[in-house]
């Protein structure tokens, strides 16, 4: 029976890569955004990982497979960083060896999206370790933390403690910040090593580097 079901489900060419629902903030771009182009960077060597943004995620533990669960981000593990060599259109998790994404990210905005009650159960049933709501303008109207982590521990969600948090299975930490180079000074998440240092932008690292030459009497401009 799980066999006929297979051959049933709809390939990716089918299905729509997102839920067309226009975000009510720029945060809920700029920020997942941010997490993708730093991961660019900081696993530029490795092609057995996948980003999506704004990306639907479709399952089989849902009511239909036809209906995507759709995060502001998630992570893969384990899959091609190009499914064979293409963008892809959504995340199709039967066509991706069954591999659920291992990190998912809501951001919270004006308009309430059910994002501690039917999208927690969602990723519960779907199997993802990581479970991120991030709540910095509404989390008192709200009742909540600005930033909550839940790891799957046992079936069941568990709300974790500690920032930036380290996540052992993924080889990073995650946690707010305010990044030098934001001229708008706006909080933001990024990533971070184990001794909870923050991965910086090549930007950064650009304008660290000409600041030492600078100190060195070296025009980094010649360069």
């Amino acid at each position: 029976m799980l066999q006929l079901d297979r051959q049933n489900l709809p390939s990716s060419d089918e299905l729509p890569d997102s839920d067309d629902t226009p975000v009510d903030n720029e945060d809920q771009n700029f920020l997942p955004n941010l997490l993708l182009f730093l991961l660019e960077y900081i696993w530029k060597n490795r092609d057995d990982w996948y980003f999506g943004v704004d990306m639907g995620i479709y399952h089989t533990t849902g009511f239909s497979p036809r209906v995507p669960v759709v995060p502001d981000g998630f992570l893969s593990l384990g899959v091609e960083r190009r499914k064979g060599g293409k963008s892809r259109r959504s995340y199709v998790t039967w066509e991706e060896k069954d591999i659920v994404p291992i990190l998912t990210l809501e951001i919270v905005s004006h308009t309430y999206g059910g994002e501690y009650e039917e999208k927690l159960e969602i990723y519960r049933k779907l199997g993802v370790q990581y479970y991120m709501i991030y709540n910095p303008e509404f989390w008192r109207r709200d009742r909540h933390l600005p930033l909550e982590i839940y790891k799957l521990i046992d079936g069941f969600y568990q709300l974790q403690s500690g920032e930036p948090y380290w996540m052992p299975e993924i080889s990073l930490g995650i946690g707010r910040c305010v990044l030098p180079s934001d001229n708008l000074c706006r909080e933001a998440l990024s990533w971070f090593n184990q001794q909870g240092q923050r991965y910086i932008t090549p930007e950064e690292k650009s304008e660290l580097l000409a600041a030492r030459l600078r100190e060195l009497g070296e025009d980094p401009d010649l360069l």
